[in-house]
């Protein structure tokens, strides 16, 4: 597939390595300019473009920058193809990017995305943290293999979108409809708690609302009683925790 990722961060870059690593034809591009990519990211074969090509006869785009600025990009998507799958992995800090009303009143990340961009959205790879996605991905049939869940209105759009899950070395899981995808936000028991295909549903169902608002707006205090250097498994096992 012809895939661009939008952002160069820890998640944009793992998913620019890997899935040009099993042979895809994949585009990077960051707000600062092509330069700015780092250079371990291309080593599988991608490529750095400028953003305002970054979005030019493409089956995928992968939006990988902070939930904030998602709707910066409503003009480079305006003329993509309607048949273009477009995957949002962002998801809503308001001690990194501010509060927006909408959504602290209810609103689900991505549906507001959607919206601000005119266009459907699918959420995928929000939900594991980027170390995990960069060292934990295995070949399908593993035991043990993580799961991340994948929402979106169209069931074209989730089928693409769970292929490229599973190319990056993960369990995709059938999230049902965007609407739907509040229960993988920050920090419902799906969210970074590296399940398997089998506990997904399970923590899923389990989501919260109000609670999980709850465990997100006390995750810097939490977070601040690892120590200076906590492991990704502390990482992991203090999100769990929270839904005990």
């Amino acid at each position: 597939m012809k895939i661009t990722v939008i952002g160069a961060g820890a998640i944009g870059g793992n998913l620019a390595r890997k899935l040009s690593a099993v042979g895809h034809d994949v585009q990077i591009a960051d707000a600062r300019g092509p330069e700015s990519v780092p250079a371990d990211v291309l080593d599988s074969g991608a490529r750095a473009v400028a953003l305002d090509d970054a979005a030019r006869d493409r089956d995928v785009i992968i939006l990988s920058i902070p939930f904030d600025r998602v709707p910066e990009l409503a003009a480079p998507l305006s003329s993509v193809s309607d048949e273009t799958v477009v995957i949002d992995t962002s998801n809503y800090y308001p001690h990194l990017g501010g509060r927006i009303e909408a959504v602290d009143n209810g609103q689900v990340e991505s549906v507001r995305n959607a919206e601000l961009l005119g266009r459907p959205l699918v959420k995928a790879w929000n939900a594991a943290l980027a170390e995990t996605q960069r060292t934990k991905g295995v070949p399908a049939g593993t035991p043990g293999r993580i799961a991340i869940p994948v929402a979106a209105d169209s069931p074209r759009a989730r089928r693409v979108a769970m292929q490229l899950v599973d190319d990056t070395g993960f369990d995709p899981f059938d999230a049902g409809v965007l609407a739907d995808s509040w229960r993988q936000q920050p920090m419902s028991p799906a969210y970074c708690t590296e399940l398997t295909l089998e506990e997904m549903g399970l923590a899923l169902a389990a989501a919260d609302r109000d609670k999980d608002v709850r465990v997100r707006d006390s995750m810097m205090e939490r977070f601040a009683a690892l120590g200076d250097a906590p492991s990704l498994e502390d990482v992991v096992e203090m999100n769990r925790a929270a839904h005990r």
